[in-house]
């Protein structure tokens, strides 16, 4: 059964409860590496001069502690592999409903389930929908 490495545990410590609950449960049957959860200033100011991000500090949802988003890989790490992504992204997005988390996914910003209108893709970020109307 898949786990997570020390690295990957200790930066999906730094995340909300929510987040972590899920990750938890999606290690045991999809394995995935814990790239980043909570982002102080330099990590983001670094993210956002390198393009891998859109938000400066401390705007992103990375600089909260307990951080409300985490980027996530499908293990082994293949950046080239955009399908498999997705099929993670589906994996982790079914999970979080199940429990009744609403989590946003860096590759369907606006939620619509249409991939090819999202205008920057994340696909590793997931985070915490807390500005979605109930």
């Amino acid at each position: 059964m898949p786990h997570y490495s020390a690295r990957s545990a200790a930066r999906l410590n730094a995340c909300h409860p929510d987040i972590r609950k899920i990750f938890e449960t999606v290690i045991a049957h999809f394995d995935h590496t814990i790239l980043c959860g909570h982002r102080g200033r330099e990590q983001q100011d670094k993210a956002f001069r390198t393009r891998r991000t859109k938000v400066q500090y401390p705007d992103s949802k990375h600089n909260s502690l307990p951080s409300l988003a985490v980027d996530a890989a499908p293990y082994p790490v293949n950046w080239n592999d955009r399908e498999r992504f997705h099929l993670f992204a589906g994996f982790v997005l079914g999970t979080a409903r199940a429990m009744g988390v609403d989590l946003r996914w860096g590759g369907d910003w606006d939620q619509d389930t249409e991939v090819a209108d999202n205008g920057f893709d994340d696909l590793p970020h997931f985070e915490l929908n807390l500005e979605k109307d109930t």
